[in-house]
């Protein structure tokens, strides 16, 4: 009888920005709570990309800010891409939040909301990649990614059961909204890469027709 074992896959996601205030960086490190995380500044991207490749993370986020507030975020997924661009905005932390939970150390759980379209179903697959997909339920943390209206409005609650028919949440923050700019073949090249989608001002007129 041949016996198996199930080996847990973790995600190492390594979080790279350059800033002034280092608060700015932690919506994003408090939601991915198992990552390890570095600041870097003065260095390429394509450096920073291979440097993050040859250490075995599996994916890279790179925040931009403006005005000490982050305003932009790249993410690439590791090794091979592909890599996605999004606005970003609606930064909010726990503690900014009325009646905000404290977040624990648990893996969460994640859901995907909302993304039909093929070019959705691949950004929704980036997302999910950056957690283990083996939640650890006594936590009873979920992230989600939610899109309306091609906005992606992520947010992390806690949620208890009150009885067997009624549950409620509470919000653990951060929380924030992503708008995708442009989803690239591979990893990050300026020069040369090969784009699946880039958003143009009159794409997101038309409320009809949707990209996610």
């Amino acid at each position: 009888m041949m016996l198996c074992s199930i080996v847990l896959f973790v995600p190492s996601v390594s979080v790279c920005a350059c800033i002034h205030d280092r608060q700015t960086i932690q919506f994003l490190s408090l939601t991915l709570i198992f990552q390890k995380r570095r600041h870097q500044c003065g260095f390429a991207l394509k450096t920073i990309v291979k440097q993050a490749s040859a250490k075995g993370y599996t994916d890279l986020i790179v925040i931009n800010e403006d005005a000490k507030k982050p305003n932009l975020m790249l993410f690439i997924h590791l090794p091979e891409g592909p890599t996605a661009y999004f606005k970003l905005t609606n930064v909010k932390l726990g503690r900014e939040l009325k009646g905000h939970g404290r977040a624990t150390q648990h893996y969460p759980e994640v859901i995907t909301n909302g993304f039909s379209t093929r070019l959705g179903k691949v950004v929704s697959r980036m997302f999910q990649s950056l957690f283990p997909q083996q939640p650890e339920f006594q936590g009873r943390s979920v992230v989600t990614f939610h899109t309306q209206r091609d906005f992606i409005f992520v947010r992390r609650h806690r949620y208890v059961f009150r009885s067997n028919e009624k549950a409620g949440l509470q919000e653990l923050g951060p929380r924030f909204t992503l708008k995708l700019m442009s989803l690239q073949k591979g990893t990050f090249d300026s020069k040369f890469g090969e784009y699946e989608f880039v958003a143009k001002n009159k794409f997101y007129v038309d409320r009809k027709k949707h990209y996610l």
